[in-house]
Formats: structure tokens, C-alpha cells, sequence
């Protein structure tokens, strides 16, 4: 038996700019999906999930096919790492469990995916072919081209390397990645569920990438990698939303360098201001949120012992991600789901910090 498992991660800035080969800058969170994985004779798949209601499911390897179920993810897996050279994968059967909210805008397919990924490649022997960041790549081939979410290299990078102790910098260009450590004793991340669901999977998230291609095509560039903030001029001569689109993402691009420098200084008064920043851009420029989830941002931001709140994410719903002093983000965050589900008739809840079973805040390790 093969077991492995991979967080899910929250992002603390720089939204929607790695698939415009931009800065991003996750952490990881206790949450995680496992992956049991026992190999078997022929070419048969079988799969059980303890969290969701459907059914246990096979299927036959070399005839994966997308259904748009999560058991296309798994089928995934299959489907791209029998590509690897080298890699020979036969049938084995498969039990998946997780914490990770499905629909909460913490990267739970990618959690899954890198699991799942992990497991074949422990079955197989394969560690020498296939290291960390290369299951990230796969599990972003698996979500573009299988699945058909048009999601960038954050999310598995994240569930691949990501702890809860630093935020992962990521530059998605060069794939340049430093681990920058939280100031634990001045600050705490906390996380709370909208109660709406979001799924990267066609809809806008889909449309807002193609109108990021489209800005690069109108200024002759091949990435708003290529613009920055002395380009904003050229960027407002962009008809809209194609203009809105660029501008977030070269001014969160801006915002992630400049929330590393803050982190690294421990100006916490800096980071939340960044987080103000960026999800208003997310409401105005990007048009990513949605009236409750900036309500919810809003009773966030309003608390004494928060710094700032922004929504995280690929947006249309799911999660939101505050900074507050440290030792006061849970009381706070419960503070806030209170009044939200009270003025929106939502069902919000607290995500991290979790609190374990003797009420003590919980850690679990990467």
C-alpha cells in the first residue's frame, strides 16, 4: 500500500496572474486530501471516495475519458503519467479522503491531483522521472487539457510545496520559487468559507484568461508579464473590460513584490493595506467577486485585530483570506461569520486556524 497526500493552500496575494506568467505568493493549510493507493494485476482502475456520495467508479487504462466528474481528475492522473517516458503504470485500486473543501477556492482539485500523482509515482518507483515540480506541471496539463479548467502553475506548485509556515514566492515565468516565513509572532492567516460555491471549470474564469490573451494580442506582447506599472498608460488605451483585465494583473503583480517586502520587514499594516488593495481591483478591474463575498471583506476588514481581507482565489464565490494579529484570528473570524450569515443569510464558516479536539489551535504538517 502506497499513501500520500498533499495540502490544499490558500493565496495570500496575486490572484489570477501566474497564467500570465506573473508573481504569486500561496501558503499551505492543515486541510489535505489523501490517496491510499494498492497496485493490482491487468489494466483495471478502481476508485472510492469516503467524502463524496457517488458511487465507487473503475475504468480501463488507455480509455480515460472525461465525464466532468472529480473522477476526471483521476482518470487524469492515469492519462498523463503513463505520457512520462519511462513510466509503466498498471491497474491498481485507489481510496481517496480529504479535508480540503471542494468549491472553496483552495485549490482542492489540485490537492487531489498531487495526491493522487504522488501515489502512482510511489507505486511505480518513479521519483528519479518525476520529481515535485513536475507533478505540478502534470496536474496543470491534467486540469488544462483533460479536465478543461485553463488554471495556471499556482495551485500544484502549492499542493506540492507549500507549508503553513512561509509563503511560497513564485515567480511563474521562471518558476523561481523562494520560501519567505510568516512573522508567526505578529501575525496569523485565517480563512473563512463564503458559503458560495466556485469552480474554475469554463464559465468566467475561462473568459477572464481569454481576455487576458486578447489584451496581449491588442498590445503585440506575448504575456502582461511584459507590461508593468510604467505601462499603465499604454494598459488604458486597451478597450474595456480588456483594459480592467490588465490592469489587475500588472498591478497585483506589483502588489506581490511588494507584500514579500512587507512579510520580510514584518510590516503588517503594509500587508493588509495590499490585501484592501487587491480585492477591490478583484471587484472593480477583474470582476471576479460577488456582493456577499465583498460584504464578507468588508465585516472582515472592519475588526480591530485585522489587518487586512481580500478574497482568494479564482473567484465567483468560495473563500476569503484575512491577516490579524497573532493569537486573536480565530475569535476574530468567528467573530465575522457571526454578523456575515447574519446579513446575508449565508451558512459561513471558519476554516483555519482549525481548532483540534482539545480547543487548542491545530498544525498539521506538510
Amino acid at each position: 500500500m502506497i499513501s500520500t497526500s498533499a495540502h490544499g493552500r490558500v493565496n495570500l496575494i496575486g490572484e489570477h496572474t501566474d497564467y500570465n506568467n506573473g508573481f504569486v505568493l500561496p501558503t499551505g493549510i492543515p486541510q489535505m486530501t489523501r490517496a491510499d493507493l494498492e497496485p493490482r494485476a491487468g489494466q483495471t482502475v478502481f476508485v472510492a471516495s469516503t467524502n463524496l456520495a457517488d458511487k465507487p467508479f473503475s475504468f480501463e487504462l488507455g480509455s480515460e475519458r472525461a465525464v466532468r466528474s472529480w473522477s476526471d481528475y483521476v482518470q487524469g492522473a492515469t492519462w498523463v503519467m503513463r505520457q512520462e517516458p519511462g513510466a509503466k503504470v498498471c491497474g491498481f485500486d485507489l481510496a481517496i479522503s480529504s479535508t480540503v473543501p471542494m468549491g472553496s477556492g483552495l485549490s482542492s482539485s489540485a490537492a487531489l491531483l498531487v495526491a493522487v500523482l504522488r501515489a502512482i509515482r510511489g507505486a511505480w518507483g518513479l521519483e528519479g522521472l518525476v520529481d515535485d515540480i513536475r507533478i505540478a506541471r502534470l496536474a496543470q496539463k491534467i486540469e488544462n487539457e483533460f479536465v478543461g479548467a485553463r488554471v495556471g502553475i499556482m495551485d500544484p506548485l502549492a499542493a506540492s510545496l507549500a507549508t503553513e509556515t512561509a509563503a511560497l514566492f513564485v515567480d511563474t515565468q521562471s518558476l523561481q520559487i523562494e520560501q519567505v516565513p510568516l512573522p508567526t509572532d505578529q501575525l496569523e492567516v485565517a480563512v473563512i468559507n463564503s458559503g458560495i460555491s466556485h469552480s474554475n471549470v469554463g464559465g468566467g474564469y475561462n473568459q477572464r484568461r481569454s481576455e487576458c490573451e486578447q489584451a496581449c494580442e491588442a498590445l503585440g506582447i506575448s504575456s502582461l508579464r511584459e507590461v508593468g506599472m510604467d505601462d499603465l498608460a499604454r494598459i488604458d488605451s486597451l478597450p474595456e473590460p480588456l483594459r480592467r483585465r490588465a490592469r489587475h494583473v500588472v498591478t497585483e503583480n506589483d502588489r506581490v513584490l511588494r507584500a514579500v517586502t512587507a512579510i520580510r520587514s514584518g510590516d503588517c499594516q503594509e500587508l493588509g493595506r495590499l490585501f484592501r488593495e487587491s480585492h477591490l481591483s478583484m471587484k472593480n478591474d477583474y470582476e471576479v467577486s460577488v456582493p456577499d463575498i465583498d460584504t464578507l471583506v468588508e465585516i472582515a476588514s472592519a475588526q480591530p485585530e485585522v489587518f487586512g481581507a481580500r478574497l482568494t482565489g479564482g473567484g465567483f464565490g468560495g473563500s476569503i483570506v484575512m491577516i490579524a494579529r497573532a493569537g486573536s484570528a480565530r475569535a476574530a473570524a468567528e467573530k465575522v461569520v457571526q454578523r456575515y450569515n447574519g446579513a446575508t443569510g449565508r451558512v459561513g464558516f471558519v476554516l483555519v486556524p482549525k481548532v483540534a479536539v482539545d480547543g487548542t489551535r491545530e498544525i498539521t504538517a506538510p
